[in-house]
């Protein structure tokens, strides 16, 4: 996998969900924060996306998508002067909403996506809390058809949608974070995750210790991979990344494992193999370490979070 897929897969849990509003002047939608990422994709007429209390309120035009992550709240209205009314949370993997009114008409796809905030990679944490990403012809084409695909699946929904949807969801989400990354720094001085993967021996050695984190590297081995030396190597991969080559290596093994924990059944020693660990107690005390709790404890504590409660 590639190092943005990866940390997608890592973050997320549970489903993606989505709604198809069709709205009639004047509307306000109020979205509370909450863990995880949301998005907005206006697929007619047009809107106003009303961030925190003091930021400036953005025009979205027809094509044009805002990403929203970290715990933030924000509005979704006609007319920045509109009030916001809070929306009840949908439940259902895709939803059609039908506003009333006489008013001028908006239709917005709006989702939302799960994500292990407790977890959050690094390279999430350098995306603006809400990104912009305006409608222009021949940027983002890819992204453009994604969105054509979803408009076009909830608004005629067909057999088949309960497959398709999450699966465009999680398309969309890629599509968006790629956008937003081709737009970034691409020049020798920037710093962080951007420009290290932009960085052509930096990402080398990311993409070899995603492709095998199993594998035992050394700061040496690693260089290699970037072709430099391991003095260089890791002076340049520290500056970008902001933590030596090791700790970041021990730091995604842990999190590989806990996804592993949580989403799987796969037993304890293979799960301390694919982390690198050659013993289950050294793997079992340094997952500890970084969680708190031993491999066993964390994956009945993440059983019993997802198991139904009775209703009253």
């Amino acid at each position: 996998m590639d190092v943005l897929s990866d940390v997608i897969a890592a973050m997320r849990t549970g489903r993606p969900h989505s709604t198809r509003h069709e709205l009639y002047a004047p509307w306000g939608m109020f979205f509370p924060s909450s863990q995880g990422a949301g998005f907005h994709v206006v697929l007619q007429g047009s809107c106003w996306l009303i961030p925190p209390p003091n930021g400036t309120p953005i025009a979205l035009g027809p094509g044009d998508v805002a990403f929203v992550h970290g715990e933030i709240s924000h509005g979704l209205a006609d007319s920045p002067s509109t009030p916001l009314a809070e929306i009840k949370p949908q439940r259902e993997p895709y939803s059609r909403v039908r506003g009333e009114g006489s008013g001028a008409a908006t239709v917005v796809l709006c989702g939302a996506y799960m994500l292990d905030e407790t977890r959050a990679h690094p390279l999430l944490s350098e995306v603006q809390q809400i990104v912009h990403l305006p409608a222009q012809v021949g940027c983002h084409s890819s992204l453009r058809a994604t969105v054509d695909l979803l408009g076009s699946e909830l608004e005629r929904p067909l057999l088949g949608i309960g497959a398709i949807v999450p699966a465009l969801l999680d398309t969309l989400l890629l599509y968006i974070l790629r956008a937003w990354f081709d737009q970034g720094p691409h020049n020798k001085e920037a710093s962080g995750w951007v420009a290290a993967l932009n960085d052509p021996a930096i990402a080398a050695a990311l993409t070899s210790i995603h492709d095998d984190p199993a594998h035992p590297w050394t700061v040496e081995q690693l260089g290699a991979e970037a072709g430099l030396s391991r003095a260089a190597f890791a002076r340049r991969f520290t500056a970008l990344i902001g933590q030596p080559p090791l700790t970041y290596l021990t730091w995604w093994r842990m999190t590989t494992a806990a996804r592993l924990l949580r989403e799987s059944d796969v037993p304890l020693r293979v799960i301390s193999k694919q982390a690198g660990y050659t013993s289950d107690i050294a793997f079992s005390a340094a997952f500890k370490r970084e969680f708190g709790v031993t491999p066993g404890r964390y994956r009945r504590n993440q059983t019993s979070a997802r198991r139904p409660t009775a209703s009253v």
